[in-house]
């Protein structure tokens, strides 16, 4: 997934894939641990995106308290 792409989404939508891929990375390790896993790659696919989505999810947390307080 693309960052561009996850920003259009809404809050609520975010936070349902955030969930959504951390189930998946939980039963992708489960799987390469018991080597039923072939694509290997998907666990660092699935961690980046989660990193993507919660970076995004960061920035719309801070951005209405740093836009409101700087007023000297």
């Amino acid at each position: 997934m693309k960052a561009k792409d996850l920003r259009a989404r809404s809050t609520e939508d975010l936070v349902e894939l955030q969930t959504s891929l951390k189930k998946e990375l939980f039963g992708n390790r489960m799987k390469n641990f018991t080597n039923q896993l072939d694509d290997t790659s998907q666990l660092q696919k699935a961690r980046r995106d989660l990193a993507r989505i919660q970076g995004i999810l960061r920035e719309r947390e801070s951005a209405p308290a740093s836009a409101g307080g700087s007023a000297s």
